[in-house]
Formats: structure tokens, C-alpha cells, sequence
């Protein structure tokens, strides 16, 4: 079996095993709201193919090292069960697995949005209704 083949199986198995967890994706308020024809769309799905996502415990780290001090951003809770294309959890080069959708995300799979506001300092901590 090919390097390809044994990662789309372990993707897919990592899936099933978190199908009842939640994904979790930041973008800007308005981003979220051109979304058009049912489907979220974003630079990195043209620029690279997917999607980038991060679990719950991973969503934190990713805010305070990409989005440091932004204002207007939201959380787009995702349930997993109802994306339409598939989720990959890929190797981000620091060891760590992360949620990546190849595809545009179907809007009715997004089962929440968080307004997420950075503290005084610039950091970010997860709304308490998804600790």
C-alpha cells in the first residue's frame, strides 16, 4: 500500500473516531457572511486545496499565532457527521494533527457561530460554551 493509501485510511479512521466531536474554523464576520449558494469558500481552498480547521483543544493556539489581536473574526463550529467533503487530519509540521476540509464547507454542516474578540492583551481564549 502507497504512502497516499495509508494516510487516506488513517484520515479516514481518525474521522469516524471524531465524528462526535466538533471542528472548529476561524475567518472574519464578513467572510462568513458572503457565503453564497449554501457553501463557505475561502483563500486557502483555492490556494491550497482545503480548508484549515482545529479542534477544540488546538483553536486557541492557532488564533494567538495567526490572528493575534484581530477583531471581527468568528468561530464557525462545524459537526463533522455533516461535512460534505472529506476531512483530512493532516500533519501541520509541528506534530500536531489538524482538521482540514477538501472542499467547500456545506453551510448546513456549521452548527454554531462564536463571535471571537481577542482579550485586552491580544490573545484569544475559547468561549465557554465550547470548553
Amino acid at each position: 500500500m502507497g504512502t497516499a493509501s495509508r494516510f487516506e485510511r488513517f484520515s479516514r479512521d481518525k474521522a469516524v473516531n471524531l465524528q462526535h466531536s466538533i471542528v472548529l474554523h476561524i475567518c472574519s464576520s464578513t467572510a462568513w457572511a458572503a457565503t453564497k449558494d449554501g457553501e463557505y469558500r475561502c483563500p486557502s481552498l483555492d490556494s491550497e486545496g482545503f480548508i484549515h480547521c482545529s479542534t477544540p483543544n488546538q483553536a486557541v493556539d492557532v488564533a494567538n499565532s495567526l490572528f493575534r489581536g484581530q477583531r471581527g473574526l468568528v468561530l464557525l463550529v462545524i459537526d463533522p457527521a455533516r461535512v460534505v467533503p472529506s476531512i483530512r487530519y493532516e500533519d501541520a509540521g509541528n506534530g500536531k494533527l489538524y482538521p482540514h476540509i477538501y472542499g467547500p464547507l456545506n453551510v448546513n454542516a456549521v452548527v454554531g457561530v462564536e463571535v471571537f474578540k481577542p482579550s485586552a492583551d491580544g490573545t484569544f481564549e475559547l468561549p465557554a460554551r465550547l470548553t
